[in-house]
């Protein structure tokens, strides 16, 4: 069967279900938004329309989109080509919404999720036949219309025409850069970010009872090793402490046994009592950082001091030379160098020891992180900058083992994964493979 999507039926219109229906109304697709109520969906069309930015780029397309809700409407699924459930993250919750889905859809319609992180075997669990083989997740990553990743995971029955036509109409047609992902916990992008922002967290509680400040932290592990300005404190103060902890909650449940981010899916304890009073970041006034303005109305950041617990005002880090780059910072023997190897260097071999468990190859997990986090370089990117021998003979001299794809590029007498300028890249199967187009 060839499957062709060219009308789409959102589930949901939160931050994310309203992202998707506005890029494919965009597209020129006809879309039909259902939520809780309609007054929420209406909402939601606003926010389409007039949010800041909009999800809709040419408002004269608003008419594509058709609103109704999820109790009295979900029949009308019937005359679209893709039902896309975006929905509140709870397992349980799009277990029941599908039951009903797979009720009301037509024959040779596909469906997604687009959870950020349940893996689809728990939500399929004992659902009919019919609909596993049409399922797959969808899982962009937000703004939607900004944000180029969008992670594309089947599960164990879905069929091979039911991705395809989702690499279509994603990659091909919405130019979306589709990155071919397993059915493993948060995938690829949030497992290996996650794991970076949660165990820096510890490792930079390390790192201040060695002298090293928040503000210096946070610019180390920024444009030094290739990371977007706002650093460790700043990102996780975007994405708020409420998040992060359901986070590690789900991966605390979730990640297999032996799994070295097992040890970091609990905040250290003052951080756990930011959370317990509330503060959770920029959606509450202040988390790490916060803002505030004096009498003349001129605003000033200050910092909240994780060593005792009280704010005070911003100090504006001094970079020594060799802390501006990698190559140097994460092979110099000082607290800095210290801390950018324990948690650059351990997030990197973290990646480097789950192909093939997240992905098949290093190219999906380097555009992930490239796509879905900013990151200048992916880990497998980054670690041919940094000189992947280095960690090899490293470890091997502690008498440490070796991350899977490190023995791969032992084995295969390979001194990088990427060659030719790029256009090869080293398989787990110790060959070189021609690296697929973005």
């Amino acid at each position: 069967m060839t499957r062709e999507i060219n009308s789409v039926a959102v589930l949901g219109g939160g931050t994310m279900g309203s992202g998707i229906a506005g890029i494919c109304a965009q597209m020129g697709c006809e879309v039909l938004l259902l939520d809780v109520d309609m007054a929420t969906a209406e909402k939601s069309l606003d926010k389409i329309i007039n949010g800041r930015p909009p999800a809709l780029d040419d408002a004269d397309k608003a008419h594509l989109i058709k609103l109704g809700t999820l109790s009295d409407d979900l029949e009308k699924i019937a005359d679209y080509d893709w039902i896309c459930e975006a929905i509140v993250e709870d397992v349980e919750t799009k277990r029941a919404l599908f039951l009903r889905v797979e009720e009301a859809r037509k024959p040779g319609s596909v469906v997604s999720t687009n959870t950020s992180g349940i893996p689809l075997k728990e939500i399929c669990e004992g659902m009919p036949e019919s609909l596993r083989r049409d399922i797959a997740v969808t899982h962009f990553f937000n703004p939607v219309k900004i944000m180029r990743l969008m992670e594309l995971i089947p599960g164990a029955d879905t069929t091979p025409d039911v991705m395809e036509a989702f690499q279509d109409f994603l990659g091909r047609r919405m130019g979306k850069g589709v990155v071919n992902a397993k059915d493993t916990v948060n995938f690829i992008g949030n497992r290996i970010g996650c794991f970076w922002m949660l165990s820096g967290l510890h490792i930079a509680m390390e790192a201040l009872g060695k002298g090293v400040s928040q503000e210096t932290i946070d610019a180390l592990m920024s444009k030094p090793v290739g990371l977007p300005p706002t650093g460790l404190f700043g990102l996780i103060d975007l994405i708020g402490l409420d998040v992060m902890y359901l986070v590690g909650k789900n991966l605390d449940v979730n990640l297999p046994e032996g799994d070295v981010g097992r040890a970091f899916t609990a905040f250290p304890p003052v951080v756990q009592r930011m959370y317990d009073s509330g503060q959770l970041g920029r959606k509450t006034g202040g988390g790490f950082y916060r803002m505030q303005k004096d009498a003349d109305g001129n605003r000033t950041r200050e910092v909240y001091d994780l060593t005792t617990e009280a704010w005070r005002p911003d100090q504006a880090p001094a970079l020594q030379d060799f802390m501006n780059d990698a190559r140097t910072l994460m092979f110099t023997e000082s607290p800095e160098g210290r801390f950018a190897w324990d948690l650059m260097g351990g997030t990197l071999l973290y990646a480097a020891d789950l192909v093939p468990q997240i992905s098949d190859d290093v190219v999906n997990v380097d555009r992930a992180m490239r796509w879905g986090f900013a990151w200048a370089r992916g880990p497998f990117e980054m670690l041919d900058y940094i000189g992947p021998g280095k960690l090899v003979q490293g470890l091997e001299s502690m008498g440490k083992p070796l991350p899977a794809m490190l023995q791969v590029l032992k084995d295969a007498g390979a001194d990088s994964f990427y060659r030719k300028d790029g256009a090869e890249y080293l398989g787990r199967d110790g060959q070189w493979h021609a690296t697929p187009p973005e």
